[in-house]
């Protein structure tokens, strides 16, 4: 949140290397916390306040003690544990054998997808991300089925041309020809012309996840009014 100067040792010049502005700190991600008084013993927060303090006040002394009480408790705890043959299981972390680290078991390392990524909370210890996959899965099978239903308007037309440019039509074609009311063009489709190729009832599945999005949503705005009423 300060400024970081970088300093020349040959020549003792100092030049600015960071600036957090105003600007700049409004831009900062809001921090959400768990109350102090809400979490439990071996959450951060509480579980390192002696030491945190100690650091606050200066006192690296009584900073280094507080250290030195937490880690000969978790010494002791895991003496018993091995003592008494009991195993260890991490709720959160998982041992990685190839790297001998502990890695956050719902570590999720992709980019933030703004297209699809709605949210991102925390509940029970766990980071999860709420998304629009239903929604994006609905709009992509709505697409392959216009797009199908496309595919087959034109090649009905392009029938229907062939047959009109046929040298010796037959009788079965003429009729056909006289039957045939698709206009040559598609590019470009009316809501009128949705409703006469069927797109408005596209197909059980599209009706069945269109309800799921409108219960999604409805869950969302349910969500987003305990925010509202949780800040106020």
């Amino acid at each position: 949140d300060g400024e970081v100067h970088m300093n020349e040792l040959k020549n003792g010049n100092t030049e600015m290397f960071w600036n957090p502005t105003s600007e700049v700190r409004r831009q900062r991600l809001k921090r959400h916390i768990v109350l102090f008084e809400e979490q439990m013993d071996f959450e951060s927060e509480r579980l390192w306040q002696h030491v945190t303090s100690a650091i606050n006040k200066g006192d690296q002394h009584k900073a280094t003690q507080e250290k030195f009480v937490l880690e000969e408790e978790q010494r002791n705890a895991a003496r018993e544990r091995r003592e008494s043959g009991t195993e260890w299981k991490p709720l959160l972390f998982r041992h990685d054998a190839a790297t001998n680290e502990w890695r956050y078991k719902y570590e999720d390392l992709r980019p933030w997808d703004p297209l699809n990524d709605i949210a991102q909370f925390e509940k029970d210890g766990i980071l999860q991300t709420m998304e629009r996959h239903l929604s994006t899965r609905m709009s992509n099978h709505k697409t392959t089925c216009i797009n199908n239903q496309i595919t087959r308007h034109k090649r009905s037309a392009k029938d229907c041309r062939r047959r009109k440019t046929s040298d010796q039509p037959s009788n079965h074609s003429q009729n056909t020809e006289s039957s045939c009311s698709t206009p040559e063009s598609v590019q470009e489709l009316s809501d009128d012309d949705g409703k006469y190729l069927g797109f408005e009832s596209l197909c059980a599945q599209c009706g069945k996840e269109m309800n799921h999005l409108k219960e999604i949503h409805s869950a969302v705005l349910s969500l987003q009014k305990a925010q509202q009423d949780i800040h106020r």
